[in-house]
């Protein structure tokens, strides 16, 4: 394999994967299979390609092209490969659990709605308006009507936190 058909079959990977995450698995898949045909098979990178397929298989409802896959990783010759094919073959056949309706929510499909359908006019307030802003009107206390006695608290609390703080300094001798 010539070290230019290397690069193309890893940006193509790279591209596979990034599709993936994005949730483009139609795309993903197609990016992930043509590095696949770049690839050797039983390299490492090519295991890892096969490997991240069979996740984008799954992704896509394609659960069969998905274990088909993996049944051949489990006999790939590198270890971590085979490994990681062993455990995404007993994810994909364990049973699937049935969820209550209403434990779930449903998300409407986005994907057909055409661009210049998703752009919605919103109406725009101006802030400034032509009349003056009007300054809320101040209100007065009166305080003959305020109680302004001496209740004694404030002393009270003093000699309470006087007494702790020389507590505290015969304490620390």
């Amino acid at each position: 394999m010539s070290s230019e058909s290397l690069e193309i079959a890893k940006a193509t990977y790279q591209s596979g994967k990034v599709a993936f995450e994005k949730g483009q698995y139609r795309e993903a898949i197609e990016q992930l299979e043509k590095a696949n045909t770049l690839l050797a098979p039983y390299s490492r990178l090519g295991g890892e390609v096969q490997i991240w397929l069979v996740t984008a298989y799954e992704a896509a409802g394609r659960t069969e092209d998905a274990l088909t896959l993996c049944e051949q990783l489990k006999r790939h010759p590198h270890s971590e490969t085979s490994k990681q094919a062993k455990e995404l073959h007993y994810i994909l056949k364990a049973p699937r659990l049935q969820r209550p309706k209403e434990w779930m929510t449903e998300i409407p499909d986005l994907g057909a709605i055409a661009d210049n359908e998703t752009k919605i006019p919103l109406p725009v307030n101006n802030t400034k308006s032509s009349k003056k802003q009007v300054p809320p009107e101040r209100e007065f206390v009166d305080l003959t009507q305020v109680n302004t006695r001496d209740n004694r608290f404030i002393w009270m609390a003093l000699i309470v936190i006087g007494l702790i703080l020389s507590g505290l300094f015969w304490l620390s001798f």
